[in-house]
């Protein structure tokens, strides 16, 4: 006997208890079964899961339960991004340690996801702050060193003084550090670096080879790879020592080059330093530098500060004229662009212009455009970057730009002051964190010996677990001898140091996909067997945000693992699903700032504080974010609606790639449909629990269970009308949500489908009077509803699926459902009527019927009798039994 309504609080614990009693979700490798590996981006353990998670891992969840019943072999992951910043910081503001706050956060969240009823296989559950995961990536880093794939140096860094650690470009945003959003400033520092710029031209090119991601993130990464085509040019500069030194200049435009007419070098850049040493400038320089290195020093940041420099003291010459050109160092030039020097042509670039203007410096026009005045550098209130032919530029005046660029490059190649190049925006990963928490650097430093790696058999280098970060929230790793000291495997000396520093947490989150293809694999870095078998991932899913920092990590990872011949793969992930936000309008009251909903009593459109009753102003619908308070606790939930119904929301609302707007009366809607269903479900098994008899084209009678069984013969066996509308409109909504998850994962218009068969069985009365062929038909809707709700709500499927008598175990191990093609076809047609070509009505008609009775079945429609009373019809058209056109 079933419930009056469906009770989530008893049914969906005892359902998962079953599924982890039993090893549903399992994954294992076998060969007889194409494989499907779904893989949402894992989490960090922040101490609860937010609507986000919920969203994401709830569109995974339905994909890969939907595989699974179309017969796919499918792995279905899950673990913890553990180690980073984040924790540390937390730990500082909860006052407690890194490990016990992750692995609390770890407990915790895990358990809210078991609660959502999600798939996983957690047998294969990795943490990367474990050392079983972390020595692999200590092994693959010294492999790496091996083949010369990383190296150390000293160089400007972006530095956070509140994080106290370096952080890689991608990883500021806004002049901020990504994490805590405090100002980053420039730092002369040793580190490491992975030579990622070896692999640039290789991840371009493979952006064009990814179909199954959006445009909008291979277009991201296009643009930070950053290619561009040119000319580098040397530039001597004028010294009295013997010895030759040259500026190295990348540039797109060799054919302004007889108007370069100064030169400007990144404040990082090393001739910095050493051109206005013993020079009168050298203070203004050391003092423009630091001042420099407070400022975010990205090319989008630096467009918001004015334009200015220092004179270091020296001069180069320009190689095509021989003009004497002043170097200076300037804030818009970048090291991370070309070579960090950059030969100033004022005429014909903005910023040049704005530079010589400021500083009184010479403009020479060398690029005149056909269809304008003569230039006049006197007069010019702008530069001009038009087009054109080339003028004041010796044997190539008169020439056209684009021709001039070929020329004048061969030109400098045949004076050896010049060639054709490429230059990369993108630049080498600096993974070095002075941080605790994450994984050593697995090196060695000895005096004798310089860098020496650590020996393979003493892996995992550990993290000292229950050392404790010092006062001011620096790695306690430098001050414990215990730790630092050790002895040099190369020469023994006894006075060796570890490297302090630990790893970019976005090292791990480079290759965690591939460990979850064989997690206990203690012998090496992972089975090859088993990542032969479910790498790549088929599909990843994940916010946008993340298109270029981890994405791009990841598909360099795979490139480096190719290369040392562990996998024969480069792309990690085969189709990528960006997932919009969860979003919901903000409440701000006067006197207590931004409220948390249940804080405010929102009626009729207004909203007033439950603190002090005054108005609230109800703001615009953001990103649901802890700051703004616009939040919603997944806990709160679960609690009053239970796992389905959440997830059901997080689907129906939106499409997956767009934004989640927020919407309690949605959830409402979602529960009333949930126990439509339910009711649905007791009217259909309380109707034919007593019939002995099936209306099956094959007579198919369960004597045991004297039971209708569901009809599933061709349409053209039905003879109630009713019962043939209820069968088609079943198989058509079968199609409908098979093609909507598996062509697009438009899981709203999936579930508005299943809604419209839901209401279709309303619309027909379903008791014991019913006739025979409509019970067998509800019973093969109703089974099938069920089996095509079951990914989406799988706790309420089960228990449904169970009601009626299935006794086969799991929903999941069922098939999904199939469609007849014979069924889609109905007897009837959709006419639609328009009145001088404004759609007006629509009525359905006998296919037989022909076009004098389809036009006077229009004439006579009611709606239709309303717009043409007292109007003369000057012209009837049918067309194709498809439309009726009244001309009036």
């Amino acid at each position: 006997m079933m419930d009056d309504r469906y009770n989530p609080e008893k049914v969906e614990s005892r359902w998962q208890e079953y599924w982890e009693k039993n090893h549903i979700f399992r994954a294992s490798e076998d060969d007889s079964k194409k494989k499907y590996y779904l893989l949402e981006m894992f989490p960090y353990p922040s101490g609860k899961i937010h609507m986000g998670h919920v969203r994401n891992y709830t569109i995974g969840d339905v994909v890969a339960r939907y595989k699974r019943m179309n017969g796919y072999n499918v792995l279905h992951p899950m673990g913890w991004d553990a180690f980073g910043m984040p924790a540390e910081n937390a730990a500082i503001d909860n006052k407690t340690h890194p490990a016990t706050w992750t692995y609390q956060n770890i407990s915790t969240m895990k358990s809210q996801l078991k609660r959502m009823g999600f798939s996983y296989d957690w047998e294969r559950e990795v943490a990367t702050c474990k050392p079983d995961y972390y020595r692999w990536e200590q092994w693959l880093f010294i492999k790496m060193l091996e083949k010369d794939m990383v190296y150390r140096k000293e160089s400007y860094v972006n530095w956070c003084e509140h994080c106290q650690t370096v952080l890689a470009n991608e990883q500021v945003e806004d002049d901020s550090c990504w994490r805590c959003g405090e100002m980053v400033q420039q730092k002369k520092l040793f580190q490491w670096f992975f030579r990622i710029t070896d692999y640039a031209e290789d991840l371009l090119i493979y952006c064009d080879k990814l179909p199954g991601w959006p445009e909008k993130v291979t277009l991201m990464q296009k643009n930070w790879i950053g290619k561009s085509t040119g000319s580098e040019i040397s530039f001597k500069i004028e010294t009295k020592s013997s010895k030759e030194e040259y500026i190295k200049v990348f540039t797109t435009r060799p054919d302004t080059l007889f108007g370069a007419t100064f030169m400007c070098l990144a404040p990082e850049h090393p001739l910095v330093e050493s051109l206005s040493k013993g020079t009168e400038q050298e203070s203004a320089v050391a003092a423009f530098v630091d001042k420099i290195s407070k400022q975010e020093r990205s090319s989008s940041s630096i467009e918001k500060y004015e334009k200015e420099g220092v004179f270091v003291g020296a001069w180069c010459i320009n190689p095509a004229n021989g003009r004497r050109m002043p170097i200076y160092t300037a804030n818009f030039a970048l090291m991370e662009y070309g070579t960090g020097a950059v030969m100033s042509v004022p005429a014909h670039d903005q910023r040049d212009f704005d530079f010589a203007k400021k500083y009184n410096l010479d403009i020479v026009v060398v690029i005149q455009p056909k269809d304008r005045e003569t230039l006049d550098p006197e007069t010019m209130t702008a530069a001009c970057p038009d087009s054109g032919v080339l003028v004041n530029s010796d044997k190539y005046s008169g020439m056209d730009n684009f021709e001039a660029m070929d020329k004048i490059t061969s030109w400098l190649e045949k004076e050896g002051l010049g060639k054709k190049t490429i230059s990369f925006r993108l630049r080498d990963w600096g993974i070095s964190r002075q941080r605790y928490w994450g994984t050593p650097i697995p090196v060695i430093h000895c005096e004798s010996c310089g860098v020496v790696p650590v020996s393979e058999s003493d892996l995992p280098i550990t993290l000292p677990e229950d050392a404790h970060l010092l006062d001011n929230g620096g790695s306690p790793l430098p001050t414990l001898d215990f730790f630092k000291k050790t002895v040099c495997p190369k020469c023994g000396r006894t006075d060796a140091k570890r490297d302090t520093d630990t790893m970019d947490t976005f090292v791990e989150s480079s290759w965690y996909f591939v460990r979850y293809c064989s997690p206990h694999f203690s012998t090496a870095m992972f089975d090859k067997d088993a990542v032969k078998y479910w790498m790549p991932v088929d599909q990843y899913i994940g916010g946008v945000e993340h298109a270029i920092l981890h994405l791009l990590y990841s598909r360099y990872f795979m490139r480096v693992l190719n290369t040392l011949g562990l996998i024969d793969f480069k792309e990690p992930f085969t189709n990528l699903l960006t997932q919009g936000m969860v979003l919901k309008e903000t409440l701000k009251c006067p006197e207590h700032g931004y409220l948390f909903p249940e804080e405010a009593k929102i009626s009729d459109g207004k909203a007033s504080c439950t603190k002090c009753g005054k108005d609230v102003e109800i703001g615009r619908v953001i990103k649901m974010s802890k700051s703004k308070k616009n939040v919603i606790d997944p806990n709160d939930l679960l609690n009053k609606y239970g796992a389905d119904i959440t997830r059901l929301f997080c689907l129906f609302a939106s499409p997956p790639e767009k934004g989640l707007e927020w919407n309690d009366d949605g959830v409402e809607g979602c529960y009333r449909f949930i126990n439509r269903v339910w009711r649905l479900a007791a009217t259909c098994i309380e109707m034919t629990k007593n019939s002995i008899e099936a209306i099956n084209v094959d007579k198919n009678v369960d004597s045991n269970r004297k039971t209708f069984l569901p009809y599933s013969g061709p349409l053209s066996g039905l003879l109630d009308s009713d019962a043939k509308k209820l069968y088609a409109k079943a198989h058509q909504t079968i199609k409908k949500v098979t093609d909507d998850i598996e062509g697009s994962f438009h899981f709203n218009t999936a579930i508005s489908a299943v809604m419209e068969l839901v209401n279709a069985m309303y619309s027909i009365e379903l008791n014991a009077n019913s006739s025979d062929e409509i019970k067998s038909v509800a019973l093969f809707c109703i089974e099938h509803i069920i089996l095509l709700l079951s990914p989406i709500v799988p706790h309420f499927a089960e228990e449904v699926w169970e009601l009626m008598g299935n006794k086969s175990g799991s929903i999941t191990k069922q098939s999904w459902s199939s469609y007849r093609e014979d069924a889609l076809v109905t007897d009837e047609l959709l006419v639609v009527v328009q009145i001088n070509g404004k759609l007006r009505s629509k009525f359905s008609i006998d296919a037989n019927s022909n076009d004098e009775v389809i036009k006077s079945m229009a004439l006579a429609d009611e709606i239709i009798q309303k717009h043409i009373e007292g109007k003369e019809i000057k012209k009837v058209i049918v067309v194709k039994k498809k439309l009726v056109n009244i001309v009036v």
